[in-house]
């Protein structure tokens, strides 16, 4: 039986889960000794194919109807039934290690600050940062029934963000992260992919149904949900580190109405790159973010360099600070800001994610947002 979230809670859908085959890796060993705690092991995850179909077209939406359901009333001068933003995909628990430099050398053992675990991974980080910000948010995902999928269920609950999930056998995504003393990282991404997987449809479509955006993680099931978005409905995702190549991303790229991409494995194509996410697919705009350099925009108009916002403070944790940009932009979008203003309270957010520690943990409120 499927029930709809409601505001802060998160609801179940039991999900057929296909068997799972175990890839075993030799690893050379490094520990890591946590002073005054202990965490759990990570796992290096299944490793398999996945099934990548062509980019669909996107429906009329005539399948798609209004819940008779929703309540009547009104949040923020918008109607109860009305979603700003529905998430798709990406949420994780990341296992946080300080450590004294990057790259780590190799030694048996060292002794490090505490390690945490925190909700982390791409979705959740702009499903909340989007909530942070006022906007009414769902995040549909596929979450283990083990302690860290109830970490991630509590932490979105005590935070006003809906989730509609169904259990995988393959259990919830995990990452470790290696963060240095400047704040910079490396992460070990244990993505706990089952080939196949989907999304039930029934778990996301009432969602869809009143969803004003979708963003879509590049979770590998994630990407058949395109199909169900009604033309009216904007979309967009977060490449990430995309090469420009790797076949995993491409469905992502030429789907969504904007495309966020870091420039960080693109060097001198960065443009052509650009260029060629806006010419083969459906992008209204890509955003190129450049860390310290600020970020590139391809609109209709062409391409454009916006400068970086200072830190508000010193760096602490760079982790999240793309989710962030992420979510101020989207912000301003969905309030009909121009392209300037939605760089620059995405630039703002990012540059706050820098300076708090953890990947989620406190994303920038919206007052603070519009008076920096």
């Amino acid at each position: 039986m499927l029930v709809l979230p409601l505001p802060g809670r998160t609801v179940p859908y039991d999900a057929r889960n296909s068997s799972l085959g175990r890839h075993k890796c030799l690893l050379r060993r490094t520990q890591i000794f946590g002073v005054g705690c202990c965490s759990p092991s990570v796992g290096f995850g299944d490793v398999a194919a996945s099934y990548r179909p062509d980019p669909a077209p996107r429906p009329s939406g005539a399948d798609v109807t209004p819940d008779d359901d929703d309540d009547d009333g009104v949040v923020a001068g918008r109607p109860l039934d009305v979603l700003d933003v529905l998430v798709v995909g990406g949420a994780g628990v990341d296992t946080t290690v300080y450590v004294p430099e990057l790259p780590l050398p190799y030694a048996d053992t060292y002794t490090v600050p505490p390690v945490v675990d925190r909700i982390g991974n791409t979705g959740a980080g702009v499903a909340l940062g989007c909530r942070a910000l006022g906007l009414r948010v769902t995040l549909v995902d596929l979450i283990g029934d083990d302690p860290q999928g109830a970490l991630i269920r509590d932490h979105l609950a005590a935070r006003g963000v809906d989730l509609a999930y169904a259990v995988t056998a393959a259990g919830t995504r995990r990452s470790v992260l290696l963060v240095g003393p400047d704040g910079r990282r490396t992460s070990l991404f244990d993505p706990r992919a089952t080939p196949g997987e989907r999304l039930p449809r029934d778990l996301y479509l009432p969602a869809l149904r009143t969803a004003r955006h979708v963003h879509v993680s590049i979770t590998d099931f994630s990407r058949h949900v395109y199909a169900d978005v009604p033309a009216e409905t904007t979309t967009s995702t977060d490449l990430h580190d995309w090469d420009g190549e790797a076949e995993h991303h491409r469905d992502f790229a030429l789907s969504s109405d904007i495309v966020f991409l870091s420039a960080a494995r693109l060097g001198e194509r960065r443009e052509t790159v650009m260029r060629s996410i806006a010419e083969r697919g459906r992008a209204s705009l890509v955003v190129c973010t450049d860390g310290a350099a600020g970020c590139h925009v391809l609109a209709p108009g062409g391409l454009r360099h916006f400068p970086a916002v200072p830190l508000p403070a010193p760096v602490a944790d760079t982790n999240g600070a793309g989710d962030a940009f992420v979510s101020g932009f989207l912000y301003g979008r969905l309030d009909g800001r121009p392209l300037e203003e939605c760089v620059r309270l995405g630039a703002v957010a990012g540059a706050h994610a820098c300076t708090v520690p953890g990947t989620h943990e406190d994303p920038i409120r919206l007052d603070a947002l519009l008076s920096t």
